[in-house]
């Protein structure tokens, strides 16, 4: 049986309690039977799903939306110094606690999975609770997407285990003590964070050094900068690699193509295990040989859950098919930076047979923008053909010169077909105008070009229908 609650986390209260990490703390904390509450800037499915467990949601930020009674208020890196409900919390004296800690929080007394990586975490994560429900092991977990609908982002279950993901971007998953952490891969992300290499590597040698003694590090021998990181930390933790490298101690030795699944085949203390993916790409074969031997380090039998991981068939916003018009597929792709990019259009390309790729790319980020524009563009060259959106800012405010002309321009020179496209509301007609039957179309990042799928789709169906 799964522990309650944590101290003082009986009446929480979440600002932007709509996000993604956020959203899957607060529906456990109603799991468990606390009395949930919080504000988010707009109305949304997750909202509506929290309100379904009996939680209390505003929409905008007041500060009488905070109550006198809360326990403590809930915060991510993203909540700015002068929000309205974080000043009355002040005010009232209520204790003001970090997403990361409220986290960490839920999964004492419990079996802790940390899946952590610069990409793939959202992904792997959710092998593992798909894989380990399939199983009857009733995980909890807390994922930074949804799997199959709104608020299934996490779950507070009945076993022992806990797979969380755990993000890097503010070092919060230093918070965390896992039984067990996986790390996919180290690059450099997160410019406003981050200085150099060097940070990074500091910070993923923390998060290691967190893991509890006797744990285990999964960690890839196929990145060179978790390479690095192996040789960084040089024994202080026991480790397990994976990947296609020789060298491997999980070693994956062919990756098939089957359409939008993949036959992949490892050898795992001298047995070779064949099982199925039902995502395409190379990319996502190596986050379900991460989660199968993560599943191994914790002592579940490789040749059970093996076959339990095709139980996963997706999750939103990472080559999520949206639909199909006139021919023409389209899919929703989360990837915002320059690898994750590279691996999706690599993935559509194995899967597309002699149709076209056509992207629809929106940047994430300012920073970002300007330290990886180019290595964005680069990226692009693998489709067709490309629309370029201005840069959705998030949490940041603009960056003098720093605009989507970066990327665009990075692209042409190499060699690709990109159009720069300021309105959005123009996509859909664009699109229509572009695609043909056998065509497929990936709308691209992390900000709301997500929401152009379905407007894309309807406009094919009227153009072509």
């Amino acid at each position: 049986m799964a522990p309650g609650l944590p101290t003082a986390m009986d009446r929480p209260h979440f600002i932007g309690i709509g996000g993604a990490g956020m959203s899957g703390i607060a529906k456990i904390l109603a799991q468990r039977g606390a009395k949930v509450a919080g504000s988010d800037a707009k109305d949304s499915a997750t909202a509506e799903a929290l309100r379904a467990l009996g939680a209390t949601v505003h929409i905008g930020h007041a500060a009488e939306h905070l109550a006198d009674d809360a326990s403590c208020v809930v915060v991510s890196s993203a909540i700015r110094a002068d929000n309205p409900e974080l000043a009355r919390a002040a005010e009232l004296g209520v204790p003001v606690v970090h997403r990361s800690d409220a986290l960490a929080a839920l999964m004492d007394g419990l079996r802790p999975l940390a899946v952590a990586g610069t990409h793939g975490k959202t992904t792997t994560t959710s092998m593992l609770a798909v894989s380990l429900a399939e199983l009857g092991l009733d995980p909890s977990y807390a994922i930074g997407g949804d799997l199959d609908a709104p608020g299934s982002n996490a779950l507070h279950g009945t076993g022992e285990i806990f797979v969380a993901e755990a993000d890097e971007s503010d070092r919060s998953f230093h918070k965390y003590a896992p039984e067990v952490a996986i790390v996919l891969n180290v690059e450099l992300d997160h410019h406003a964070n981050y200085a150099s290499m060097d940070e990074i590597y500091e910070s993923f040698e923390t998060f290691a050094g967190r893991i509890r003694p006797g744990g285990t590090l999964v960690i890839s021998a196929d990145h060179e900068g978790a390479r690095e990181l192996t040789r960084r930390l040089a024994g202080s933790v026991r480790t397990v690699t994976y990947g296609e490298a020789a060298d491997a101690d999980v070693r994956i030795l062919s990756v098939t193509a089957r359409g939008l699944s993949s036959e992949v085949t490892v050898l795992l203390d001298g047995t070779e295990l064949t099982f199925t993916v039902s995502v395409p790409g190379r990319h996502y074969a190596s986050n379900a040989v991460a989660a199968l031997a993560a599943g191994a380090a914790l002592g579940i039998p490789a040749a059970e859950l093996a076959p339990a991981l095709a139980a996963y068939t997706g999750v939103k916003r990472r080559l999520q098919l949206k639909g199909e018009a006139a021919g023409v597929q389209v899919i929703d792709s989360y990837a915002h930076h320059p690898t994750e990019m590279t691996a999706d259009l690599e993935a559509m390309r194995a899967a597309a047979g002699r149709g076209r790729i056509l992207v629809v790319f929106q940047p994430h980020l300012f920073s970002r923008t300007q330290e990886l524009g180019k290595e964005m563009g680069q990226a692009l060259a693998l489709a067709d053909a490309s629309l370029v959106l201005g840069i959705y800012p998030a949490r940041e405010d603009p960056i003098p010169g720093v605009t989507s002309d970066l990327i665009v321009q990075a692209a042409r020179a190499a060699g690709a077909e990109v159009t720069p496209l300021s309105d959005q509301a123009g996509v859909p007609a664009a699109v229509a105008g572009m695609a043909r039957p056998g065509d497929l179309v990936l709308t691209m990042g992390a900000g709301d070009v997500t929401d152009l799928g379905p407007l894309i789709l309807d406009r094919l169906a009227e153009v072509r229908g």
